[in-house]
């Protein structure tokens, strides 16, 4: 992939960024920057180089509506980051022409608030592009996305990844030729579109544990009753999978009454939310023996206050990288938690991305790959 790094740079050049501003807002303001903080050395780089700066992208309500990105545009500024917020669309290409100088930065408001965007819509696509004259996809965690402003303009202008993009794709692929003992923990819930990933880490970790929604499908495919636990449609055979011997599921559990029984023992009228504490000591023999250590999804409902699980394993993940354990890591309640626990910085790396990183380690490329080299 080609980087910012390789833009032959000019006066006046202006530059379409397509960024991941999708943060959690509360009460107008940001509550979580790590996406934010993640892609500010791109936008200094670009400001360094004089080009004007064009930010897009998109942002989502707790609720899953399209919300406007000024609470993002009045966080940038507080972080030294100036930006001008373009709310009308219709006038950016004269402000950004007119108004805007080499070394300024604009962001416009939400891309979803256009239907071409999930569409891929050509023409939408057209509009953008002809906003720049080269285009960074510095938005890894919606790279598997197939929309106008991941695919759709890097066939009509010249495209490069950014910076923090870089180090998502440099880091991620360490898992393809790991260091054993090599642990892979996977919590979250949809088996369906984690089979992939587990078929082709099968045969590479030494150890895949299988936490969260996920163990529930797992144990009741070894025949374990699981009550009234969360599981998947049940339309695909994980048996065989689930059946090998580096694949480690749960040995007792928690339940919804916060009690914790062996997987034996589960009732018809249980619901597991979380590993128990036997579950999470083998847990920890495992993570204390790994040099390589690859972690995506919770191992409990972290959004609905069951944390114990998901928290406890990211201390010991943090605890095995402090000892000389590379850990990669990443997921959007993963990082919550890891967020909570204000231990950002003691992992080898912090993937921005929760389902484009699954997708990249299950097909070593992204959509949004892909189209970079399409032009």
């Amino acid at each position: 992939m080609k980087t910012v790094r390789d833009i032959e740079y000019f006066d006046g050049v202006k530059v379409l960024v397509r960024v991941d501003f999708n943060v959690p807002i509360k009460n107008e303001a940001v509550v979580d920057d790590f996406r934010i903080r993640a892609i500010l050395p791109t936008i200094d780089f670009l400001k360094i180089k004089g080009v004007k700066i064009i930010l897009i992208s998109h942002l989502e309500t707790i609720d899953g509506d399209n919300g406007s990105l000024e609470p993002v545009a009045r966080y940038l500024n507080k972080l030294n980051c100036p930006v001008l917020f373009i709310k009308d669309w219709k006038s950016a290409p004269q402000i950004i022409d007119n108004q805007i100088k080499n070394g300024e930065c604009v962001l416009l408001e939400n891309i979803r608030f256009f239907e071409g965007e999930k569409k891929n819509d050509p023409k939408f696509a057209k509009e953008l592009a002809s906003l720049a004259d080269i285009y960074v996809n510095e938005a890894f965690p919606v790279s598997h996305r197939e929309h106008a402003s991941i695919v759709g303009v890097p066939k009509l202008l010249p495209s490069y990844v950014g910076l923090q993009f870089e180090k998502e794709v440099k880091n991620i692929s360490k898992a393809f030729n790991p260091t054993h003992p090599f642990v892979f923990i996977l919590g979250g819930a949809k088996f369906s579109t984690k089979l992939p990933l587990i078929e082709r880490f099968a045969d590479v970790a030494d150890t895949i544990f299988i936490g969260g929604a996920l163990a529930n499908d797992s144990l009741k495919a070894r025949g374990y009753n699981v009550g009234e636990s969360k599981i998947s449609d049940g339309t695909i055979d994980i048996s065989k999978i689930v059946s090998r011997l580096n694949i480690m599921l749960p040995v007792d559990v928690t339940i919804k009454d916060r009690s914790q029984k062996n997987i034996k023992d589960i009732g018809a009228n249980d619901c597991i939310v979380d590993v128990g504490a036997r579950t999470l000591e083998l847990i920890q023999e495992k993570i204390n023996q790994a040099k390589f250590l690859l972690w995506n999804g919770p191992l409990d409902p972290y959004e609905d206050g069951y944390v114990e699980g998901t928290e406890a394993v990211a201390k010991m993940i943090a605890e095995a990288t402090k000892k000389g354990a590379e850990s990669i890591v990443g997921g959007g309640d993963t990082l919550a938690a890891i967020m909570n626990l204000a231990i950002e910085d003691k992992f080898t790396f912090v993937s921005s991305g929760g389902g484009a990183m699954l997708d990249f380690l299950a097909t070593g490329t992204l959509p949004g790959i892909d189209a970079l080299n399409s032009l």
